[in-house]
């Protein structure tokens, strides 16, 4: 495909594609491409003027070449993205707002007076019809206060008011709507875009791992502990704990077994199973997603709903004023300059988009929060504790050596490790299934089930024999393996400074596999930068060992660390903070990682981590950079600040106009152009960045 380069900078490309006219699923795989590119950081594609603006670093040239590669047809095949597109809804609730402001003033400028009456009093009905009803169910609520305010205006000829009083709502609530779905949109899509590759069943009974673009209704696909379930289906083999709470909320795992439903999103905590599945694309997950997202209290933050709660106890207070101006004055039109202003419209509107706007801010930094109450502990949060490999260091570890014992062969040791640690996605089994990769072993299945145990191990049978792969804990301590006599000098003489992982085949030490396992090159300036954001604990928990982690500790500057380290030993520390009133931030990305994301405040999964880490965990980070930390701690901050100005702005300014009004210093249509006004303006200022970019 063709692309003209209209403008560049040292690391950023403007560029137009060549084609007439480019559709809303064009634009989006074409954006989806881009952002698979390594060397992309951010981009933005434009369906209306086929243009592209992308942020990248490394080769210029490669980037070219990518785009020079790139065709529309070709994508289709290889890139799975949601039929559900942010474009689109963007249009939609785009062509709304146009409609509605663009009737409004043709409505002004062309109609007659008597017509624009006529509509303004069909308009009321409704409002009077919703205030009627909180009347006769005995609620005091907004919906009461609009309704009489409204009704109030037309029954005194104050049409201009009214009509004015009902644009400026449904003007509030259209935006509301808009930023609520897209932040729902962009919270959904980021939660169902996780998988790209299945274990697909063949008919000769082995499982070849395929993209899940190519997966088809009725095909098999094969899930093992621990990872996510890709595709909604029917379980055809095996038994399987799965955990639904992404879905329908459950706390405890449930019993899946052939013949029962599994749904895509969903996380297989134990077992292993086949499913046939029923549903291919990324539709229905999306769906569910959004559908859990909205019915879901977790998007609202404790201030939030202190907020909302005061906004209803505040409306019978209005229409005790405005009664009370009456009587006092027998005034209607002060009484309805009082009915014309309420806390609550405020205090509904612009609280809540603040809360949206904000993760809706940082999607935009690769972060997704799935609530806004973990916003609010993320800021009052003063400890934050780091898990090491995967997290801290490099989520791509190499393998620097494999040392064989008992006799066995290196490769062999290697293709085994390999066979084994690929059922279960983690930055040093990544290690291994790549080492194994560049060497060209392949590693056909010759075990039987797969067990993840808990305590750092995988276990299975080969050949009859018991096969375990883990750490030093599990090896010696838990699986109680021996070191032959002849071995003892050469283990003894293995080098210190490379994480180890240990294979062994019937209760015998069989080899070692050497790991390097390097630091992110940020993680030093991103502990001070939680530091400096209002950190005073950083800490650090492994499963390594005391030497390696000491190291470690020391290199980035955490205030603590704990080395070898079990999950249940993570959770308890969490526990051990919490139990001195203490907000905790955990950081992890492995399956061990669990318990202490579930104990945590906030549990944080690194998005390339394993798939329940992301499933449990309240907020997923999937820029490959420690420093966003230090950012949503800083959103977070500025959050809570916004929401907190803006609850003493709707007191001070809304209860100042009510004042006026009563005095008859404010006539009613006076009062409902500053209060709807303001309103609006502090929604819209809501809905600003809170972080605001150098």
């Amino acid at each position: 495909m063709n692309f003209i380069i209209k403008h560049e900078t040292r690391d950023q490309l403007r560029l137009q594609a060549d084609l007439r006219r480019m559709s809303v699923a064009q634009a989006d795989l074409l954006e989806a491409y881009l952002q698979g590119l390594s060397q992309i950081d951010r981009v933005t594609v434009h369906e209306r003027t086929c243009g592209v603006i992308l942020r990248y670093h490394g080769s210029r040239g490669a980037i070219l070449e990518a785009l020079s590669r790139f065709r529309f047809e070709q994508a289709e095949k290889q890139i799975q993205i949601l039929s559900h597109s942010g474009r689109e809804l963007n249009r939609a609730f785009q062509g709304k707002l146009l409609r509605l402001v663009a009737l409004r003033y043709i409505k002004k400028l062309y109609l007659p007076r008597p017509i624009r009456i006529a509509l303004c009093i069909c308009k009321a009905v409704p409002y009077a019809l919703r205030a009627l009803r909180c009347l006769l169910r005995g609620q005091l609520h907004v919906e009461l206060l609009d309704g009489v305010a409204i009704t109030a205006a037309v029954l005194t000829g104050d049409y201009d008011t009214a009509d004015s009083v009902m644009f400026l709502l449904h003007l509030g609530e259209l935006l509301e709507q808009w930023t609520r779905k897209k932040s729902l949109d962009n919270l959904a899509r980021s939660m169902a875009l996780n998988v790209t590759d299945v274990w697909l069943r063949t008919d000769s009974g082995t499982d070849v791992q395929v993209p899940i673009s190519q997966v088809q209704e009725g095909d098999r696909i094969v899930v093992d502990m621990g990872s996510l379930i890709p595709l909604d289906g029917e379980v055809l083999e095996g038994e399987a704990m799965v955990n639904q709470a992404s879905l329908t909320g459950e706390s405890l795992p449930v019993e899946k077994r052939p013949g029962t439903l599994v749904y895509a999103g969903t996380v297989l905590e134990e077992g292993r199973c086949v499913i046939r599945v029923t549903r291919t694309s990324g539709v229905g997950k999306y769906d569910q997603i959004v559908q859990m997202i909205e019915a879901s209290e977790r998007l609202k933050s404790g201030v939030q709903n202190r907020a909302e709660n005061l906004a209803d106890k505040l409306v019978p207070y209005s229409l005790g004023t405005s009664a009370l101006t009456y009587l006092l004055t027998r005034n209607v039109t002060r009484a309805i300059s009082v009915l014309m202003v309420d806390f609550s419209c405020a205090l509904k509107l612009a609280i809540p988009l603040s809360v949206l706007s904000a993760m809706r801010e940082a999607g935009g930094h690769k972060i997704t929060v799935k609530g806004g109450k973990y916003l609010e502990a993320v800021s009052q949060a003063r400890t934050i504790v780091f898990d090491k490999t995967g997290t801290l260091t490099k989520a791509c570890p190499v393998v620097v050596d494999v040392v064989p014992f008992s006799g066995r062969s290196k490769q062999e040791m290697l293709r085994l490790a390999a066979c084994l640690e690929e059922h279960f996605p983690h930055s040093m089994a990544n290690a291994v299934v790549a080492a194994a990769r560049e060497q060209g072993l392949d590693h056909e299945e010759m075990h039987s089930q797969v067990e993840y145990l808990v305590a750092h191990g995988i276990a299975s049978t080969v050949d009859g024999a018991r096969t375990i792969i883990g750490s030093s804990h599990f090896v010696f301590e838990d699986e109680q393996v021996q070191i032959l006599p002849e071995d003892k000098a050469a283990f003894d003489a293995l080098p210190d400074r490379y994480s180890q992982l240990y294979l062994a085949i019937d209760g015998i030490l069989s080899a070692v596999i050497l790991i390097s396992d390097p630091l992110r090159p940020e993680a030093k300036q991103a502990v001070e930068l939680l530091h400096q954001a209002g950190f005073d604990k950083v800490v650090m928990l492994t499963g390594d060992s005391a030497r390696t982690a000491r190291a470690v500790a020391a290199e980035v500057g955490v205030d603590d660390y704990q080395a070898e380290v079990l999950p249940e030993d993570k959770a308890s520390f969490i526990q051990a903070e919490q139990a001195q009133g203490r907000k905790v931030v955990m950081i992890g990305d492995g399956i061990n990682d669990a318990p202490a994301l579930s104990y945590a405040d906030v549990g944080v999964a690194i998005g390339t981590g394993a798939a329940i880490a992301r499933e449990v965990a309240d907020v997923t980070i999937s820029a490959e950079d420690l420093r966003e930390l230090a950012f949503l701690k800083n959103l977070a901050d500025l959050l809570m600040c916004r929401i907190h100005r803006n609850y003493r702005f709707v007191l001070g300014f809304n209860g100042g106009l009510i004042g006026l009004g009563a005095l008859g210093i404010l006539p009613p249509a006076t009062s409902a152009l500053l209060h709807n006004s303001s309103t609006l303006a502090l929604s819209l200022n809501s809905m600003t960045n809170l972080v605001r970019q150098e």
